[in-house]
């Protein structure tokens, strides 16, 4: 349907999903929240990739705030959509299979969150990135908090989110919040071309690789060591790793969608 906030597509092996309310700037609301949920748990089986995208001149400007204002009990009403976002998010954290954004325009509120939850974020030159809960006197939710305060540390998350800051794309990628920065005009085709890269490769390695990325900052190294011994021999024994070590024997490209 062409009013449904979220659009989905299949290309080739990769699960398009897109936003797609840009008379809204893709804001977040409860249709938004439970459509982008839907989309996540539809992804085909043959699907080996995931690309968020979104229509307009907007990324996400984060929470309706309109709708905020026009509820009758807002502190219900927003910690619901909250709760609703983060069934949102976990289904992103929890997709078994490489996720890619594509971001531009406007990322704000909740909105920053989603960079958090994707493995690979390719921005666009003119993005701007700005918590903006301050500016309506609420705390972050959808994982703001928690990205920010990972890529850039406590005391420089705390500056950006206090004082409603901004960051430019150039910080973003600097301090490790977004992997790669291009033109405006290069957005879409650089995040589908990664997509499909990701697509073609070992994505169960990927997904184990994902898993170890994001544990190592939370835990010492002593126990990360055991979590890296037993990952590395499941993918040694997945038709992925067999094929991998085939391939580089025989002195061919690994296939790693139909393993040999």
């Amino acid at each position: 349907m062409t009013d449904r906030p979220v659009r989905t597509d299949l290309d080739g092996d990769v699960w398009r999903v897109t936003l797609a309310s840009p008379q809204t700037g893709n804001a977040v609301d409860p249709a938004m929240a439970t459509a982008l949920g839907e989309a996540l748990r539809s992804r085909p089986p043959a699907a080996r990739a995931v690309l968020l995208l979104a229509d307009g001149p907007r990324f996400c400007v984060g929470g309706d705030v309109r709708g905020f204002a026009a509820a009758e009990d807002p502190g219900a009403e927003v910690g619901q959509l909250a709760a609703d976002w983060h069934v949102v998010v976990r289904a992103l954290l929890a997709t078994p299979v490489p996720v890619v954004a594509g971001v531009h325009g406007a990322v704000a509120g909740a909105g920053v969150g989603l960079l958090g939850a994707c493995d690979l974020v390719v921005c666009a030159r003119s993005t701007r990135i700005r918590p903006a809960y301050g500016a309506i006197g609420f705390s972050p939710d959808g994982g703001t908090s928690w990205t920010l305060a990972h890529a850039l540390g406590p005391a420089r998350a705390l500056d950006l989110v206090l004082t409603d800051g901004t960051l430019d794309a150039a910080q973003a990628q600097a301090c490790g919040l977004v992997a790669r920065v291009v033109t405006d005009d290069d957005l879409r085709d650089a995040a589908v071309a990664l997509a499909h890269t990701l697509s073609a490769g070992p994505v169960r390695a990927m997904v184990r690789t994902r898993a170890l990325v994001r544990s190592a900052a939370v835990r010492g190294l002593e126990e990360h060591l055991d979590d890296e011994a037993r990952l590395i021999a499941e993918s040694a024994g997945d038709p992925e790793g067999r094929e991998g070590v085939r391939a580089f024997v025989e002195k061919r490209r690994p296939d790693f969608r139909t393993p040999r």
